[in-house]
């Protein structure tokens, strides 16, 4: 397959399960689904696939982190694309920890899905965001529990 295609096909793979946590929160097939890590699993196959491509490349990157040499590899079809998914296979686990932590704590469903959307497109904004709404005690959030949001 070529790097285009992979590219263009990494984040659909990971579609479903973003739609099952903003969408139907409460679905029992979502909680069933959502509690395995193993939903990252698709895009970290494409990962693997692009980095095993340049592995050498990618190896002289990590191991020796080098500005110029990080850009060269992000300047390559087949470094931006490994490193694309490598991002998508990471924000979704980042989404499934707060889907997971706001059930747990009881976060309104209100809060957490527009923090989700802002982690599939700013991943570090939505997790400073939902850090920073689940440091609100539960009394001042009000006593709503996760179960209350929209199925």
């Amino acid at each position: 397959m070529s790097t285009s295609a992979l590219f263009g096909i990494t984040f659909y793979l990971v579609v479903p399960f973003w739609a099952m946590m903003i969408l139907a929160p409460r679905w029992s097939w979502t909680r069933r689904i959502i509690a395995s890590p193993w939903i990252a699993a698709p895009p970290l196959i494409v990962y693997a696939i692009l980095a095993l491509r340049d592995l050498a490349e990618l190896w002289a990157v990590v191991s020796r982190p080098d500005l110029g040499a990080l850009q060269a590899f992000l300047g390559d079809p087949v470094g931006a694309a490994a490193i694309w998914a490598h991002l998508i296979a990471f924000d979704l686990l980042i989404g499934r920890w707060m889907y997971l932590d706001a059930r747990e704590r009881g976060v309104h469903h209100a809060f957490l899905a527009p923090i989700l959307v802002l982690t599939i497109l700013l991943s570090p904004f939505g997790l400073l965001t939902y850090l920073l709404v689940r440091a609100v005690p539960r009394s001042r959030r009000g006593s709503r529990t996760a179960s209350d949001g929209p199925r």
